[in-house]
């Protein structure tokens, strides 16, 4: 039986530096609806692969 990877959560100071962003704009994305994440208790988790994936639907918009 295969072992199932869990996928990595970043959070959001890591998200924003990983990005070059501030927090701000972060909170600012997820709440209008530009990116998706987890809210875990008080804290939002973003799963990397669908970061990853967001990001390169942005770059496929923007250089058709």
């Amino acid at each position: 039986m295969g072992r199932k990877t869990v996928p990595r959560l970043m959070s959001v100071e890591e998200l924003a530096h990983y990005l070059g962003l501030k927090r701000q704009t972060i909170y600012n994305w997820l709440h209008q609806g530009k990116i998706s994440g987890i809210k875990i208790g008080k804290v939002w988790r973003f799963n990397r692969k669908e970061i990853l994936r967001w990001l390169k639907e942005q770059k496929n918009k923007n250089n058709p």
